[in-house]
């Protein structure tokens, strides 16, 4: 065995190498120029390449656009008293994402009482915190608005707007009609003339911080408003006022559905006064059944009956049929085609004339007259007066009646039309036939603007309304002789007299036509007539919806006409001319 050799050497300690300092500083120098090359990219599309659009968005977060209210016009009776006026206001608005949780009950609880809105309907509007924008009040006034404001609720704001008001409440409210939340008309003339009333709206931008102020010395655009102009209307105040009173006690006292009453000026054919029963408030619409919000004098069709007559009786004169003077062996029923019609009360046979006819409001008497023209001939007069159409007059909801074509009467609609069944009209129709009587057979077209301001204030009146000749001059005052009758002592329109005035006039009593009972049930009562008759200055006319009290257009509408009409008088201050009605014969014993 071989003797251990000498033990072998140690090994050296192991070395680390370290890389190459020259390397190692170009490495981490190419890391950080990478870096930096990623933020200069992004620096370069930051500043240049998305400048623009950036620079969009940041003003988009600070520039808030605000519009400006234009202040609307007022609506003025003929004189220039206020009917409808625009009032500084507040709008109170919320910020829910700008109010803390702590402060919801309590900003709650004092908007509701300074508001006097529901506190839980507040406390649900401020639960809304994804939203920046809420209306919590509208129409406030400013005194009001500064005491809400000294709270410094954070997240409650006012801004500065108009509210519409209304000095006479319920005075026209059917006519003027009223303005929506969004300050647009709804109803009425607020409606029809809403574009003149309502002006422009101007707008505003200004540069926000975070807090909601305005940034100082920011840049700020401003177009201003240029506020509405003003509508005058041909109503007068007083006659408005006074025929509102007369038909609101007449409707309670009879227990009746609803009435309408318009006064129209006959040279010029204004309306200057048209009232209804009921009518809305205007200062307090909402509470007021939608079905009284519209004007019934327009846009409430009914069979007119008697008062009707009077176009008969134009048809039959200008054909040189009749004349006032025309006797008619009268009985109290006759046979129309298959229908048996009939007087108002029953008689024997009389002999009336055709003045006898009008003034006691005989229906077979007037039937009688028609048979002596043609239905053609009848059905063309009742268009020359404006049956079938629209008035004119360009008011908003007004219908046209209805008055079916003379080929598709019936044998007995015939004699039905003659005295007012089988025909529709509307309350400012009917008023346009005694104008034009009581204008010696000249139509002026119903008017109710008497004009607008322009855009420096100054008053335009209305283009003067069309006139038409619809009958003869002799013709329109032999009808006012006998509607003269009718008012007389042996008239159905005793109590439309007028002590010391001279009065033409027709009472109407008409079954009416109810979709409710799907028939006629009740009836539609009427009076109109217009003063002095021998120098026509005013016409009137009254009509009562489904009276309980009485029927009779003699004994519901008539008193109605009396009173709007001595107020009338007396307000325009017209004299009576003095002069005695003539005689007329009635009857006779041949």
């Amino acid at each position: 065995m071989r003797p251990p050799g000498p033990p072998p050497p140690p090994r050296p300690p192991a070395v680390l190498r370290l890389g190459n300092p020259a390397r190692r500083l170009n490495a981490g120098l190419a890391v950080m120029a990478f870096v930096l090359s990623l933020f200069a990219g992004r620096l370069v599309q930051l500043q240049g390449l998305d400048s623009k659009v950036l620079q969009a968005k940041a003003a988009q977060q600070r520039v808030q656009p605000e519009t400006l209210p234009a202040r609307r016009g007022s609506i003025r009776d003929v004189a220039g008293h206020e009917l409808a006026v625009t009032a500084d206001a507040r709008e109170i608005y919320l910020d829910p994402a700008d109010v803390t949780p702590a402060q919801r009950d309590l900003i709650a609880s004092t908007l509701a009482v300074e508001l006097n809105r529901p506190k839980e309907e507040i406390a649900a509007k401020l639960a809304k915190t994804t939203q920046r924008y809420i209306v919590a009040a509208r129409d406030i006034e400013p005194l009001r608005a500064k005491k809400i404001m000294s709270f410094r609720f954070k997240g409650v704001g006012s801004r500065p707007t108009y509210r519409r008001e209304y000095p006479g409440d319920t005075l026209a409210g059917g006519l003027i009609g009223f303005v929506g939340f969004e300050g647009h008309g709804l109803t009425g003339i607020e409606r029809a003339y809403d574009k003149v009333l309502a002006g422009q709206d101007g707008k505003q931008s200004i540069e926000i911080g975070r807090d909601g102020q305005r940034i100082p010395m920011t840049s700020s655009s401003r177009q201003a408003p240029v506020s509405g102009r003003d509508v005058r209307l041909t109503i007068d105040r007083d006659i408005q006022w006074a025929a509102q009173e007369a038909i609101e006690r007449q409707v309670r006292a009879a227990r009746a559905r609803s009435g309408s009453v318009i006064v129209m000026d006959i040279r010029t054919g204004q309306i200057v006064a048209m009232a209804n029963s009921p009518e809305v408030d205007l200062n307090d619409w909402e509470t007021t059944p939608e079905e009284d919000w519209g004007n019934r004098a327009v846009s409430e069709i009914f069979e007119p009956g008697s008062t009707n007559k009077v176009i008969t009786a134009a048809a039959a004169i200008e054909s040189g049929a009749v004349t006032p003077d025309t006797v008619f062996r009268v009985p109290d029923h006759t046979q129309c085609a298959d229908r048996e019609l009939k007087d108002a009360h029953p008689h024997g046979p009389e002999n009336l004339t055709f003045t006898g006819v009008i003034a006691e409001s005989s229906n077979v008497g007037t039937i009688m007259a028609a048979e002596k023209v043609s239905s053609q001939r009848l059905y063309d007069m009742f268009r020359s007066f404006g049956f079938g159409v629209k008035s004119g007059a360009s008011l908003p909801g007004e219908e046209a009646g209805l008055l079916p074509r003379w080929e598709n009467w019936s044998g007995s609609q015939r004699c039905t039309i003659a005295y007012g069944q089988g025909i529709s009209v509307t309350a400012l129709q009917m008023a346009s036939v005694y104008q034009t009587i009581a204008n010696g057979g000249v139509r002026v077209t119903p008017s109710i603007v008497a004009g607008t301001t322009d855009e420096h204030g100054r008053f335009v009146p209305a283009a003067a309304p069309k006139q038409t000749r619809v009958i003869s001059q002799r013709t329109a005052q032999q009808i006012a002789g006998m509607l003269e009758a009718a008012v007389g002592h042996d008239g159905t329109g005793a109590a439309a007299a007028i002590p010391g005035y001279r009065v033409a006039g027709k009472t109407g009593t008409a079954m009416r036509y109810d979709e409710k009972c799907k028939g006629y049930c009740g009836y539609t009562a009427t009076f109109v007539g217009f003063t002095p008759a021998d120098a026509p200055r005013l016409m009137a006319l009254a009509v009562i919806q489904d009276p309980k009290n009485g029927h009779f257009g003699g004994m519901v509408s008539a008193p109605v006409f009396k009173d709007v009409m001595t107020f009338a008088l007396k307000s325009r201050k017209i004299p009576p001319t003095g002069t005695k009605a003539p005689d007329v014969v009635l009857r006779t014993d041949e």
